[in-house]
């Protein structure tokens, strides 16, 4: 069996790093949930950060104290007030500097050392 070229073998470790991220990020967003109350504090949603209704909590009477319009209005208020909040929360998450990855050529040049910096350490050991 043939070795594989070392630019071959750095292109699939750099491959399997970014599949390792990507999946970090789906990670880190998919935690991302906002419950915001409605005007009234009576319907409390819970929204993901794509934006899906996960849950939806109405206070006991709710539905006895507003008419179908008014409740409709209460429900949609507070489900775009928490697909808001569950946007702010996955910038303040995807911008934190503590949670960015290291620089992609910090991982290259671990898998794919400089050629010439090679050559020049080997030159160094032989002369030594």
């Amino acid at each position: 069996m043939r070795e594989l070229h070392p630019d071959v073998q750095a292109g699939f470790s750099m491959r399997r790093e970014l599949r390792h991220r990507i999946a970090e990020v789906r990670e880190q967003a998919d935690a991302i949930v906002a419950r915001r109350p409605s005007p009234s504090g009576l319907v409390i949603p819970e929204v993901d950060v794509r934006g899906r209704l996960r849950d939806l909590y109405l206070a006991p009477g709710t539905c006895d104290r507003f008419d179908n319009q008014e409740l409709a209005a209460e429900i949609t208020a507070a489900i775009v007030e928490s697909t808001e909040d569950a946007k702010r929360q996955y910038t303040l998450v995807m911008s934190d500097p503590a949670r960015l990855p290291r620089p992609l050529e910090e991982v290259v040049w671990e898998l794919h050392p400089d050629p010439a910096s090679s050559q020049q350490k080997k030159a160094d050991e032989n002369v030594g």
